[in-house]
């Protein structure tokens, strides 16, 4: 279990570090993400960001896990 907590705190770190490289990203408007805008209200389903960083996270679930 503390590991596990060490393991994440240090991937929060990296990430921390790493945010305005992160933040430069095109993720979060990649082709396939749904913007509805009208005039009193906007709405965003981030579909294809959603499966991207989904696929992303298992491939590194399941490359710790080995």
């Amino acid at each position: 279990m503390s590991k596990n907590l060490i393991l994440i705190g240090i991937i929060i770190v990296l990430i921390g570090l790493l945010w305005p490289v992160i933040s430069k990203l095109p993720l979060g408007r990649l082709p396939g993400d749904i913007v509805v805008r009208r005039e009193n209200f906007s709405i965003y389903f981030p579909v294809t960001t959603s499966i991207l960083v989904s696929l992303l996270l298992s491939l590194l679930f399941w490359f710790l896990r080995k």
